[in-house]
């Protein structure tokens, strides 16, 4: 991969165990990145872990509930003693697989609530716990994950499309009280992405929403993470508050 200037950087990804978030820790690693995969799923960190190190990168893997404040803050004091402190929080931890889609009149209040924990309080929380990190690094990036179904509106999903609509305006505000400390902080927002958990979540997964694109082709997770590479990097010292929608160009249509 092309310089991005992100060798040496100090990194962590929640969500790390599988789908985007395996995809994002790999891609900062071979980016030159050192990688912390963060993960309510050990496992699975664990194996993320290992494909880094396989290819030649560095990392670790830890086990963090972003929906805990003590557990994310377990999280960066475990990051600050292995990486030495912090230069890039990827918050992707989000429950998405195995979410039922239903008219928002049969939403469980209970299956609500759990999404609101780890979708939009786990990004309040990861960013809270690292902040002191970042501004000790002398400034770096927040890149939070987001949808492009909040520009869409996606039926029978109001529950998730709230939760990735409340981490854009939390952004905004989060951009605007961090900018001082030259802390940048920004959305990525993916659009349907061809993942474990999409493929089960999607019958025909393949053809979902592509007449509906620009590019006539399901997006898969290397389509994605660019977008979070140049976000992190320095390719985007000036940018800040800003969302951009990595969907094929399907909002536009």
């Amino acid at each position: 991969m092309r310089d991005l200037g992100l060798t040496d950087k100090r990194v962590v990804v929640t969500g790390a165990a599988g789908g985007l978030g395996r995809a994002f820790a790999l891609a900062f690693a071979d980016a030159g990145a050192r990688v912390t995969s963060a993960d309510l799923d050990l496992a699975g960190a664990e194996e993320t872990t290992r494909l880094i190190e396989g290819a030649g990168g560095t990392g670790w893997a830890a086990q963090a509930d972003v929906s805990s404040t003590e557990s994310c803050r377990a999280l960066a004091a475990e990051a600050s003693a292995r990486m030495g402190g912090l230069d890039v929080l990827v918050n992707n931890a989000a429950v998405y697989a195995g979410l039922e889609r239903r008219p928002f009149e049969e939403i469980d209040e209970a299956v609500w609530d759990k999404v609101m924990a780890v979708n939009v309080k786990g990004v309040w929380q990861s960013t809270r716990a690292m902040a002191p990190l970042l501004k000790d690094a002398g400034g770096g990036a927040v890149v939070n994950v987001a949808s492009a179904t909040v520009f869409s509106g996606s039926p029978q999903w109001m529950h998730y499309v709230a939760s990735k609509g409340a981490v854009i305006a939390m952004t905004r505000s989060m951009a605007r009280e961090l900018g001082d400390h030259e802390i940048r902080v920004n959305v990525l927002a993916p659009g349907f992405t061809l993942t474990e958990a999409s493929l089960d979540l999607i019958e025909d997964a393949r053809s979902y929403g592509v007449a509906r694109g620009a590019l006539k082709r399901a997006a898969e997770v290397e389509d994605i993470v660019g977008g979070a590479l140049y976000l992190a990097s320095p390719l985007a010292l000036y940018v800040s508050g800003q969302t951009l929608v990595v969907d094929g160009g399907r909002q536009f249509i």
